[in-house]
């Protein structure tokens, strides 16, 4: 049996640290996102840092340094992929961003341990928890400054609720009033919001707006036959 013979106890040992250490700081990290309820709470962040340990450090074990090298690309591609499944798209906001660098984190964390760097593995736990709590009040902060439509750029949108019998002529007219006003648009669609009243949704190219000149652009498609009622929106998640 091979495991009698390759069955070293400093390398056990050092293994056992490796795991220990992902545990322990996987589980500082996950704690303050399951506090915060999210998604990938304790257990995810746990399992993310201990799995990346354990790999990186058979890696180590078995081809050194060099295939430890290897193995860290590996988990970093394959973390994104896991990230992946935390982020949700909700209407036009997406949701999970946080959530997902905080896994790859957790894999770096992991990383580190699995390639006996525990000390390193500790100061980037902290930064981590750092980044998640402290910059909080910071982030709160900014967004609670009042937006600046004309310095900020962002994705806009302009809807038009009409009826169905005025949908294709306002259609083309609220693209040709949106470019008239150097608004250019970058796609248009049509939903259903109830009672058969389409709403006429474009998206304008990513840029700063006037206000003023857009609300003059959706007073004046107001006053036309067949419209319900005109807005617009802004989304700077991207």
């Amino acid at each position: 049996m091979r495991f009698l013979t390759t069955f070293q106890t400093a390398d056990f040992i050092d293994t056992i640290i490796s795991l220990a250490s992902a545990f322990v700081l996987g589980t500082l990290i996950g704690a303050e996102r399951q506090y915060r309820q999210r998604t990938a709470g304790l257990r995810t962040n746990v399992l993310v840092a201990v799995g990346a340990a354990a790999f990186v450090d058979l890696a180590m074990h078995l081809a050194g340094a060099d295939g430890a090298v290897r193995v860290i690309a590996y988990v970093v591609s394959g973390i994104g992929f896991l990230g992946a499944g935390v982020i949700m798209k909700q209407g036009m906001d997406v949701r999970g961003l946080n959530t997902a660098a905080t896994l790859w984190s957790s894999a770096a964390v992991g990383s580190c341990a699995g390639a006996d760097l525990v000390a390193q593995a500790a100061v980037l736990t902290v930064f981590v928890i750092a980044g998640n709590t402290l910059l909080r009040p910071l982030v709160n902060a900014i967004n609670r400054i009042p937006l600046n439509e004309k310095a900020s750029e962002a994705t806009y949108y302009v809807k038009v609720a009409v009826t169905t019998e005025a949908l294709p002529a306002m259609r083309d007219r609220l693209v040709e009033k949106l470019e008239a006003a150097s608004y250019p648009v970058a796609d248009v669609a049509v939903v259903e919001i109830g009672d058969d009243i389409p709403e006429i949704v474009a998206t304008l190219v990513s840029t700063a707006i006037d206000p003023t000149e857009l609300n003059a652009v959706l007073a004046d498609l107001e006053r036309q036959p067949g419209v319900r009622h005109a807005t617009w929106e802004s989304n700077t998640a991207d």
